[in-house]
């Protein structure tokens, strides 16, 4: 249960749902006893038990004492007084007595449920919005390791779990013992001997239920963990359908999923078989404790009877089973409970997983704000490694304010992570990056990416509005300034072939664009923001030559004036960099402008040139 108590502590404040749950339940339980309770008094009636020693008893109105003794015998006054002007009298009002009670209770059992409800949509909500707030402020690195579809699984389905099962669960362990309560003092008010007998039998069937209940945890675990791989798979197959179909791999998926599938098919199952049982052993434990109620009580009545004393009435003891037949389901429904409460454990520790997870790049204590960008970028001595294989080493340069600075390089040594320290997607190992001969550490994330801009390769668009992709993360931007930004971009003609214009919908990733098209839109989006400093890393890579042209044309417009890191393989595009960047095992090898390069004999850059053809 201690995955639980911390889960919710997000339902606080609990007081304005707690209090009005509490108070309603207890009112509901009352009335529910009290229904059952009118049982005895209407089978006395019906079949006239009354002895002369009750009907004096009853001719004058008791005094007044807060037991409940006085109600009873307040009761069989009124009943008696009714009983001798009309009987038919006596009858209605015990029925309308029977009919207000029924009302009473499920009135306040609404209202308890609709403040338990309140309490578990609030539990929901504030969860899904700290997993999403918390993924959102992890760092990269996080994302390399862990999959897409496991993390949407522990959003979706574990949140699901936990609001559908446990929520559930957890507001019928809060409210069914209160009925117990209730339905027990009943029980004891009839008859203290036959309550007594019933509690030494009830606790054998509660250990074989425990037993099946503590084996539910792993079959759930397992379930939620392979959601999360049949998420992965579906979203990389929607992703690569192209692909899977290009190289006849559509089998091969198809059998990948089958046997994830099967596999959460067959971890279902073992769940639901240990699940149900306990219900089936609570209903069957249930009959046979009736079973011996029945033996237990009737024995006593038959004695009492037979002595000729009036110890447990028949009318009390039907009271008693009808009573106690209520008991049977508050307890089914509690050990319900608990099984599903295993099922929801397993949810709730993924979920806090991913809530404990470290926060590894996040603002230092005193962080201030970049006001503005004057003078130059400046990296010294960085060295950077992921989980301790090194990555760059011992990188220094700098770039001044409206220079440019390209890096180039094979795959893989390190240009992107280069670009990805800037706005600390990651921190450095060793060394420092400074702004202004400031260590970017020292100044607040959100202040420091708000003067740059990105444009990659990996063209990332949302499925929505061409409007909202171009002016993400300003909801109060003008169609001025949103169409300006597509001029400089190369993009306003073709927005305006389409459809709806600025409020055409992309699509998915901006499925119904070209690749150029979508790049524009991506440059666009950077030329809004009018960032002091630009990150373009391989930006018009994956084009035709005619986007490219473009594409480089609005990068162009885009690169003016501002401080630039380029990332190219495309050296054609970065022949006008005031400094350009040769990095080979993490290392720079080369530095100088294109000229210096292509002057020196044995060149990196040189030969790079020559295999590419570029003068």
């Amino acid at each position: 249960m201690k995955t639980y108590s911390r889960l919710l502590m997000f339902a606080k404040p609990y007081g304005k749902f707690v209090i009005p749950f509490f108070v309603c339940t207890l009112f509901a339980s009352f009335f529910s006893v009290f229904q059952f309770a009118l049982i005895i008094p209407l089978l006395n009636f019906l079949f006239d038990h009354s002895t002369v020693e009750s009907l004096q008893k009853y001719a004058t109105a008791p005094s007044f004492s807060f037991s409940a003794g006085y109600f009873k015998d307040l009761f069989y006054y009124q009943v008696h007084h009714l009983k001798i002007m009309n009987p038919v009298y006596a009858l209605y009002f015990i029925a309308a007595l029977i009919v207000l009670a029924v009302l009473l209770t499920n009135i306040f059992r609404y209202l308890a449920q609709r403040s338990m409800v309140n309490a578990r949509t609030m539990l929901v909500k504030k969860i899904r919005e700290a997993i999403f707030e918390k993924i959102n402020r992890l760092h990269m690195g996080y994302f390399t390791k862990e999959k897409k579809g496991d993390l949407l699984s522990r959003m979706n389905a574990d949140v699901f779990e936990i609001e559908a099962v446990a929520g559930n669960s957890l507001e019928i362990l809060f409210k069914e013992p209160y009925l117990l309560i209730a339905y027990f003092i009943g029980l004891f008010v009839i008859s203290a001997k036959l309550t007594f007998f019933t509690l030494l039998i009830i606790p054998v069937s509660a250990i074989g239920i425990a037993m099946v209940t503590k084996k539910l945890r792993k079959e759930a675990s397992d379930m939620q963990s392979s959601i999360g791989k049949l998420l992965t798979i579906i979203d990389e197959t929607l992703m690569g359908m192209r692909i899977i179909r290009s190289f006849n791999a559509t089998g091969f998926v198809i059998n990948r999923f089958r046997t994830e599938n099967d596999f959460y098919r067959k971890a279902s199952l073992q769940g639901f078989k240990k699940r149900e049982l306990a219900p089936i052993f609570s209903e069957v434990s249930g009959v046979i404790v009736v079973a011996c109620i029945l033996i237990y009580g009737g024995s006593m009545i038959l004695r009492n009877n037979g002595a000729g004393n009036t110890g447990l009435q028949a009318s009390e003891f039907i009271a008693f089973i009808a009573i106690f037949s209520q008991v049977i389901r508050p307890a089914k429904a509690m050990v319900v409970a608990l099984a599903n409460i295993q099922r929801g454990e397993a949810s709730g520790q993924r979920i806090l997983d991913v809530l404990d997870t470290k926060i590894e790049v996040e603002d230092h204590p005193g962080a201030i704000a970049l006001s503005a960008f004057k003078k130059s970028i400046q990296f010294k001595n960085v060295c950077f490694s992921y989980n301790d294989k090194p990555v760059l080493k011992h990188i220094s340069f700098e770039i001044e304010k409206g220079k440019t600075v390209a890096l180039v390089g094979p795959s893989g040594v390190g240009k992107s992570t280069i670009a990805d320290l800037l706005p600390r997607f990651y921190d450095v190992t060793s060394g420092s990056i400074c702004i202004d001969g400031k260590d970017i550490r020292s100044y607040t994330m959100d202040s420091i990416r708000s003067h740059m801009s990105f444009v990659t390769q990996d063209i990332i668009l949302f499925n929505d509005s061409i409007f909202n992709n171009i002016a993400l993360g300003k909801p109060d931007a003008s169609m001025e300034e949103v169409i300006r930004a597509a001029t400089i971009a190369n993009a306003h003609e073709f927005i305006m072939d389409t459809e709806e214009g600025y409020q055409t919908n992309i699509g998915d990733r901006g499925i119904r664009l070209s690749g150029g098209q979508r790049q524009r839109l991506s440059i666009a989006r950077a030329v809004f923001k009018n960032p002091a400093i630009l990150i373009l890393d391989e930006a018009t890579s994956s084009l035709d030559t005619e986007s490219e042209k473009l594409v480089q044309d609005a990068l162009n417009n885009l690169m003016q004036g501002r401080t630039t890191l380029v990332i190219a393989h495309r050296l054609s595009t970065i022949k006008e960099a005031d400094e350009i960047l040769i990095l080979q095992d993490g290392k720079i090898v080369e530095r100088g402008s294109h000229f210096d390069l292509i002057e020196l004999e044995e060149s990196i850059y040189k030969k790079l040139t020559l295999m590419q053809k570029i003068a």
